[in-house]
């Protein structure tokens, strides 16, 4: 859903709150309107009617994310909820947004898919809860899955462009905000108890997923929370051969290869991993979670706390042909080592997580409120080798923000504040391939923004102190980083926005970075990191313009980044432990990108709405050395038609994405595909969202799909033609 008005016109005069956390709001995150400091004449948050998303939702950009509810210096803003959520939801959130322009998945498999966002991934994208990290293991390796689930979010915002890097270094790319209700926002208007339901199946991979919330108001400002889920899928159904052409035949050769030197049995398996079609083996989900919380509303300030666990167990396919060979130190036999190749593996991931949200009111000095953020996780990731534990990661870890926004003075507007992260990680088991080691790091921001007429300025510093150190290597490293950005943005005409940003980031290197160094069963590869990376820097330039024109919303933005001490993670050709070696290396990079979306309503009228959602992105990525940066996705394009009649809303859709040839040295190219989509939306109330009914059909045609971006590529494709249906119920 496109999202084209200017963030100024969202919120008017209503002050920045710059940070890395969700602006508390007193209204409704699923009902964005008005002043978010608005009292009743009690003194109470004022309350809305909690049904109404669609009508408040629509043609509105919703940023929620303190700092940038009307920060200009943002590109792009997507808000992706209501119909196009539900349309779009899976179990891992980068499958939820890839068909948004400018984000791909890293797609490892149906149960681990981060979000990619202009080709950045890892440690360049920051994924949030409710404006605060999700503190798990998911932007160590694409293995781990993110431990956040879609099923119950409210909405979902991909915030891109120079000033996200407000929420920290790590979102150079962009951030992904994942909205939900855990700590409530505000009271519902009628004061009565208020539910969400979901329940959806599909059959490509023969889903079944159900979620719910409810909400119940206690009196005298109190309101507690409730919300779970649970999904289950069985391995994934895909078209034709499940493994690319060139590894089938580099498979049917050392079959053959095999069969001439007398060995039948090893040559039978190899053809039969070469000839699997159908389905993807090992694919299998079982997800589910749970959360509680509850707030409290007196006098235009809140206080929330939360509790909540997620659960996940997810088959890590395996790649064809390759064995886990240990040599001695498991036996010393081959036979040994072909059994241990022929394991399962699986991954079983626990999260308990613990969340205190306050925005206190502080009058009518210098500073106006003071917004107060935290987060706590323990976090348990295990790689199960068949039914033995491999290696089991445990990661715990706080983030906290506190922000202090200032009462306008006259055009200027801002504020300033800190943030506090540490996490204690531990990889246990005979393949811990990093270090035991603890990451501490201590942020200082600030942010003014000057202008109520056509022309407004910006400017944005964040200060880092980051501490990464291993005892058991003897190892500790001291970074000190500084980032800003800077912006000018001209808005004509109330609907129209144009600008240009400069930013300069400077992000330390990550724990698994500096200090991995062995094998790593679940991607099937021996990693190497660097401890003696330096600091990767970058500038960024970014053009962008926005709006709505007559009956049409667009948004365009072009962009390139400069690279110093660039870190990417990349195959070296050799082997260890029978494993392809990859290694974290560091030099100069250059990414040149361009995304846009033009939503237009050529028919508009009470009985009949008829109109097109057209997408493209493109983004080249090229090291100093003239070799091309791995795993960077192709140019996609994308256009839909869309109708309205009465209570009925259909959408049909064509994706299409090129061949991917520009690749790093012992990656495989990606051929191009296009997949055909369908969707019809019945409201069974006029008018009202309480109720939607949704069937679709993904990939009509059946096409083979192979996301450029994906470690596992060669034998993990996408899903084959697939039918869902979902019910969305509010009441």
């Amino acid at each position: 859903m496109l999202y084209r008005s200017s963030i100024r016109a969202l919120t008017g005069a209503s002050i920045i709150a710059l940070g890395f956390t969700l602006t508390p709001m007193l209204q409704a995150q699923d009902v964005p309107v008005a002043d978010e400091d608005a009292v009743d004449q009690d003194g109470e948050p004022e309350t809305v009617d909690l049904h109404d998303r669609r009508v408040n939702y629509q043609g509105r950009i919703v940023v929620t994310a303190s700092g940038l509810r009307e920060l200009d210096l943002l590109a792009g803003t997507d808000v992706v909820e209501g119909e196009e959520l539900q349309r779009n939801l899976d179990g891992q959130l980068g499958e939820v947004l890839a068909s948004q322009p400018g984000v791909s998945a890293s797609g490892f498999a149906p149960g681990a898919s981060r979000p990619i966002l202009r080709g950045f991934s890892g440690e360049r994208v920051k994924v949030l809860i409710d404006g605060i990290g999700a503190i798990d293991a998911s932007n160590t390796s694409d293995d781990h899955a993110v431990s956040i689930d879609p099923l119950t979010a409210e909405a979902i915002e991909v915030l891109r462009g120079p000033a996200v890097l407000l929420y920290g270094s790590q979102a150079i790319g962009g951030a992904v905000n994942v909205i939900d209700k855990r700590i409530p926002r505000r009271l519902p208007a009628d004061g009565n108890i208020h539910v969400d339901l979901l329940a959806g199946a599909d059959t490509a991979a023969d889903l079944r997923q159900f979620g719910g919330s409810v909400d119940a108001p206690l009196g005298g400002g109190f309101i507690v929370h409730a919300d779970g889920s649970w999904r289950e899928t069985d391995d994934l159904e895909v078209p034709g051969f499940t493994v690319a052409p060139e590894l089938r035949a580099d498979l049917l050769a050392d079959a053959a290869e095999e069969q001439e030197e007398g060995n039948l049995d090893e040559a039978d398996e190899l053809r039969e991993a070469a000839n699997q079609r159908g389905f993807l083996p090992n694919s299998a989900t079982e997800t589910w979670s749970a959360n509680g919380g509850f707030a409290f509303f007196r006098n235009g300030s809140n206080m929330g706390v939360s509790f909540g666990v997620y659960d996940t167990m997810y088959g890590v396919p395996g790649r064809p042909g390759a064995g886990h060979h240990h040599g001695e130190e498991e036996g010393g036999e081959e036979e040994v080592g072909e059994e241990e190749g022929e394991e399962r593996v699986s991954i079983g991931l626990r999260q308990y997580r613990a969340d205190f949200r306050g925005d206190i009111d502080l009058g009518t000095g210098f500073f106006q409120r003071l917004k107060l953020r935290a987060g706590y996780s323990d976090y348990t990731h295990t790689e199960f080798e068949g039914d033995e534990v491999g290696t089991v990661f445990d990661v715990s870890g706080i983030e906290a923000r506190a922000e202090l926004v200032q009462n306008p003075i006259g055009a200027l507007r801002g504020s300033l504040g800190f943030q506090y992260y540490t996490r204690d990680f531990e990889a246990i088991g005979e393949e811990a391939f990093i270090a035991p080691n603890q990451t501490d790091q201590f942020a200082l921001f600030a942010l003014q923004e000057y202008g109520d007429g056509p022309i407004q300025l910006e400017g944005s510093v964040r200060y880092e102190n980051t501490s990464v150190d291993s005892a058991a290597l003897g190892i500790d490293r001291q970074f000190d980083t500084f980032s800003g950005a800077v912006g000018i943005a001209y808005e004509p005409l109330d609907a129209f926005r144009t600008g240009v940003n400069v930013s300069r980031v400077a992000r330390a290197p990550a724990a698994e970075e500096l200090f991995a160094n062995g094998p790593h069963i679940a991607t099937q590869a021996f990693e190497i990191g660097d401890p003696n990376l330096e600091t990767e820097k970058a500038w960024g330039v970014e053009l962008f313009a926005r709006g709505r024109l007559g009956d049409a919303e667009f948004s365009i933005a072009g962009f390139r980044n400069w690279f110093d001490d660039y870190i990417y993670l990349a195959q070296t050709g050799e082997e260890e432990d029978d494993l392809p070696v990859y290694a974290f290396f560091q030099q100069g990079a250059t990414y040149t990108g361009v995304e846009g979306q033009l939503v237009y309503n050529f028919i508009d009228t009470e009985n009949l709405r008829l109109g097109t959602d057209l997408r493209a992105e493109y983004v080249r990525a090229e090291l100093d050395d003239d070799t091309d940066v791995p795993r960077i996705p192709p140019l996609g394009l994308s256009g839909a038609l869309t109708a309205g009649v009465g209570q009925f809303d259909a959408r049909g859709e064509v994706e299409w994405f090129d061949d991917q040839t520009k690749v790093a040295p012992f990656e495989t190219p990606t051929d191009g595909f296009t997949f055909v989509n369908a969707s019809l939306a019945w409201r069974p109330f006029e008018n009202n969202d309480a109720i939607r009914l949704l069937v679709a059909v993904d990939n009509i045609f059946d096409v083979t799909g192979r996301r450029a971006t994906s470690f596992t590529k060669d034998f993990v494709p996408l899903a084959g033609r697939n039918f869902s249906a979902s019910i969305r119920a509010s009441f």
